[in-house]
């Protein structure tokens, strides 16, 4: 399974992509990823999550997952994030830093 993720926009404008692939990283964390994506209903959630009230200067959020032949992506903007999904955004951030 591999997950990626892009941070755009905040005060510069930056991009970041991180990358996650299950295959490249401990087995008790590999574990994490489906009960994550199980929590957030992932696979259910729109392509787009739209903020009532964007701000600017903040991030914007593409998450993709690729799993069996099968690809999801969200684009979400900061304020905008389900509770749900900050865990796997924090899981696919905490992850590259460590272990990739």
């Amino acid at each position: 399974m591999r997950v990626y993720l892009e941070r755009t926009g905040g005060f510069a404008g930056m991009s970041r992509t991180t990358k996650v692939d299950t295959a490249d990283i401990s087995q008790d964390t590999a574990k994490q990823l489906p009960q994550l994506l199980q929590e957030s209903d992932f696979f259910n959630l729109p392509a787009y999550i739209d903020s009532p009230s964007p701000k600017p200067d903040r991030f914007n959020y593409m998450l993709t997952v690729e799993d069996d032949g099968k690809s999801h992506t969200v684009s979400v903007g900061e304020s905008a994030v389900p509770e749900s999904l900050k865990a796997l955004i924090n899981w696919v951030n905490s992850t590259a830093r460590t272990e990739v």
